[in-house]
């Protein structure tokens, strides 16, 4: 099956039902398959054809949904870009996937105008924005001809997804018909989501971590689209369209939980909530399940190359965990998905017994089978037919993963390896401590040394020398922090992860140690 197929199922079998809900409409199955047909007609129009890529610039929107829908019916892959990044950055991956057109809304036009993008000036579809004004998008969709559903394999490209371009060159991560609608079918397996469902996609389009709406799309469910995350629009948006499941990132849940505005909304029909990108605090988890009674959680480990899903830690095992006060699950990140295998191994790539902490490899139908134009990287994370995920973690004698950090994060100093978010964990024990991240800087002594940056609670007043004394009760002494940073923020990419390599830039002077 390829993903189209989805589609024009869902407008035969769910046609009368409703699709897709917005402030400029709402379209039923059938009438989301019809636009889709003739989104693919307009991109027949500017001269793409099957295999070919177009780039997609835009905030989350049901208009966005469409043209990446109207590039599988069509057989035309899109690329949907990170509007946070740089002319120069964007400039980079439209010549990678060699785009021949970008569908942009009117917000990013001005991003044209860079001289890094004058090459693509005359190769733009303007888009209309929910409740914006007119653009060339829906007239050139009102006078197209729906064009019939293009044959394709479903090994072929649907989509083609840039991880990276915070530091370094960003990678294209190919990604099959049979790579998403695998993960989609996984994920629904394990969260049991049903056709009456309304999903909330909150994490931008542009991240893997929307695919997971994937399964939404084969059980028919609704789908509503967030531009932008705020409590009080995320509130709005629950009461107003009745959202029954929705993907958030832990940054989101503590800010929603910590606002004053999902208060004076009906929250009650929000039955299940997945986070990921990174664990989460226990406090934060009890804060959120304090404020949505009875919500069903669900932790997700994934990466762009896994089309996003490899495990989850179903809502059963978070409510145990909460009821017994065994907090330790919490921690997990669950079992692998169904037709995901999954071994923990040395640096050799032979498997480890449960316990021992090594690389997580990986291999399934939703694995990718490499990047774009990059052979040597391709070789480099599939080996032997199984994807290097590059993490660092354990599995327990009941097949639960226990993240336990990246491998580029683990820190050296003096010989002994430090795992930053065993540190991490217990700057969150702090009653001072709103956020925490833990990198390793040059140090002449011990060849690195652990430093954190901490974002303190408000109100509350904390030292680097406290935070020191703080670790230095729980952990042992080389694994605690020689220097501190207080900011008020940490840099954190789109769908929330700490940029650790931001921190590394801005605190890696090397030095012989000591508190800041």
């Amino acid at each position: 099956m390829i993903l189209p197929t989805v589609l024009a199922e869902n407008a035969r079998i769910h046609g009368r039902r409703r699709a897709m809900l917005d402030q400029d409409g709402q379209f039923t199955w059938a009438e989301f398959a019809d636009r889709v047909a003739r989104a693919a007609g307009v991109l027949r129009s500017f001269g793409l054809q099957r295999g070919e890529r177009f780039a997609v610039l835009m905030r989350n929107s049901f208009r966005q949904a469409e043209l990446l829908w109207a590039g599988y019916w069509s057989g035309v892959v899109p690329v949907p870009i990170n509007w946070r990044l740089s002319p120069v950055e964007i400039a980079a991956i439209l010549e990678d996937a060699e785009c021949r057109l970008i569908a942009a809304e009117e917000e990013f036009l001005t991003v044209l105008d860079s001289p890094a993008l004058a090459a693509w000036r005359n190769r733009v579809l303007k888009i209309e924005t929910s409740g914006g004004p007119k653009a060339d998008y829906e007239d050139l969709l009102r006078i197209t001809a729906p064009v019939a559903l293009e044959p394709a394999q479903e090994d072929d490209d649907a989509m083609l997804l840039y991880t990276g371009g915070t530091t370094g060159r960003s990678k294209g991560v190919r990604l099959s018909h049979r790579n998403i609608l695998s993960n989609g079918w996984q994920s629904g397996l394990v969260s049991g989501i049903r056709t009456r469902d309304v999903y909330a996609h909150v994490a931008p389009m542009f991240h893997a971590a929307d695919l997971h709406g994937t399964m939404g799309f084969l059980m028919g469910c609704s789908h509503v689209y967030l531009p932008q995350f705020t409590p009080a629009a995320a509130a709005a948006c629950i009461e107003r369209d009745q959202v029954t499941i929705t993907h958030w990132v832990p940054t989101m849940i503590k800010v929603f939980t910590e606002a004053a505005e999902p208060a004076h909304h009906d929250l009650s029909s929000l039955r299940m909530l997945f986070y990921g990108s990174s664990p989460m605090p226990v406090e934060w988890t009890r804060d959120v399940c304090a404020l949505l009674p009875g919500i069903e959680l669900f932790h997700c480990y994934g990466l762009t190359e896994t089309s996003p899903l490899i495990s989850i830690l179903d809502s059963a095992s978070v409510r145990e965990a909460l009821e017994s006060r065994d907090m330790s699950r919490l921690k997990s990140a669950g079992r692998p998905l169904p037709g995901v295998q999954l071994r923990i191994t040395d640096d050799d790539g032979r498997p480890l017994p449960a316990g021992e902490t090594g690389e997580i490899v990986v291999r399934g139908p939703n694995v990718s089978a490499g990047y774009l134009k990059r052979d040597r990287e391709t070789a480099a994370a599939l080996r032997d037919g199984w994807f290097h995920t590059g993490d660092l973690g354990r599995m327990d004698d009941d097949g639960f993963i226990f993240l336990v950090d990246r491998k580029k994060d683990m820190i050296i100093t003096g010989g002994e390896n430090v795992y930053s978010s065993e540190v991490e964990a217990v700057l969150y024990t702090h009653p001072g401590i709103s956020e925490a991240a833990v990198i390793g800087v040059p140090d002449e002594r011990y060849g690195e040394a652990l430093f954190a940056v901490i974002v303190p609670k408000a109100g509350a007043t904390i030292t680097a020398e406290g935070v020191i004394e703080h670790c230095r009760a729980h952990i042992g002494g080389y694994k605690i922090p020689r220097r501190v940073a207080l900011v008020e923020t940490l840099p954190r990419t789109a769908v929330g992860k700490v940029q650790k390599a931001e921190l590394r830039r801005i605190y890696g002077a090397p030095t012989g140690g000591g508190a800041t």
